[in-house]
């Protein structure tokens, strides 16, 4: 049943996004507005608010992040092991390889507060807030060394400082880490505002996400588009579990780790390789069918 009552909602609601598209109830203006209040708003106080006033992780949080930070970096040197010696062209690098470890921000919190509550996020919540700047410093250099752009080096450089400085997601988490060690309690009145901001967030993001979904290159690239997800869902979890094990990593810190390596691959893999001259068609494939795939791999790791 915690399979069940952990994802169905997070799937319904993907699939109400891709109904609500194809009936023409929302649009493509619709989705734009709503990703942008999600990303820069709603999405930062939830999480700020979660990670502010939930109970912290203890002395086991630094292990926990260096860990996953470790499976994370290995997850990096794979996929571009695959890159250099399998079937991938250098105008689908970028793309591939950020859909061997890129990861929804978005499904992952919904996942963890339907399954561990407000004890998974403090963990959730400082992962994301350091494994994001890491996340995009592969994808960016991954996405320049292969890019045949003739953009200068200074021009790309200011795109990789753009997808970090001021991440509305980095700020969230760390100022509620910041507020939970030195305050650790809302006020009721500022707790029961942040809870009524944070209602919408994980709706309005989920069925942003789901009418977002293209299966256009799906079928052109479904090989590739099975091996990134492949390399997403099932080593990269499996490393993972290899190495949690090996450091001893347990309880909701080896919870929320698991449901964080089985997480499908973000949108955020088509808005990169658009930026800088990668194949986004893959990309596009590559985020349909990781999402499609995570069902189970979220349905193992839930099952731990």
């Amino acid at each position: 049943m915690i399979v069940l009552n952990a994802l169905f909602p997070i799937f319904g609601l993907l699939i109400l996004g891709g109904l609500l598209k194809k009936f023409n109830l929302t649009s493509e203006s619709y989705l734009r507005v709503s990703d942008k209040l999600v990303y820069f708003i709603f999405f930062p106080i939830m999480l700020f608010w979660k990670v502010g006033g939930a109970p912290q992780g203890g002395g086991d949080q630094f292990s926990f992040v260096a860990v996953t930070l470790l499976a994370l970096a290995s997850m990096f040197l794979i996929s571009a092991l695959v890159i250099k010696f399998g079937p991938v062209s250098a105008f689908e690098a970028g793309s591939f390889s950020q859909s061997c470890y890129r990861f929804n921000t978005y499904i992952g919190v919904a996942v963890i507060l339907n399954s561990l509550g407000e004890a998974g996020i403090a963990y959730y919540g400082i992962l994301i807030a350091i494994t994001i700047p890491l996340v995009n410093v592969f994808a960016v250099a991954t996405l320049i060394w292969f890019s045949g752009s003739e953009d200068s080096t200074l021009k790309r450089g200011k795109i990789f400082l753009k997808a970090l400085i001021g991440n509305p997601l980095i700020i969230g988490s760390f100022a509620g880490a910041l507020y939970a060690r030195l305050v650790g309690v809302f006020p009721e009145f500022i707790d029961n505002t942040l809870a009524l901001m944070s209602m919408v967030t994980l709706p309005l993001a989920l069925i942003s996400v789901g009418g977002a979904l293209t299966f256009k290159g799906v079928q052109k690239y479904l090989p590739l588009s099975l091996l990134g997800a492949g390399l997403k869902l099932v080593l990269f979890p499996c490393l993972g579990f290899i190495l949690y094990k090996l450091f001893q990593i347990d309880g909701v810190a080896f919870k929320t780790g698991m449901i964080f390596l089985c997480l499908p691959a973000s949108t955020m893999i088509y808005v990169l390789s658009s930026q800088l001259n990668s194949d986004t068609e893959l990309a596009s494939a590559s985020i349909v069918v990781s999402t499609l795939l995570s069902f189970v791999s979220l349905s193992v790791a839930l099952l731990l």
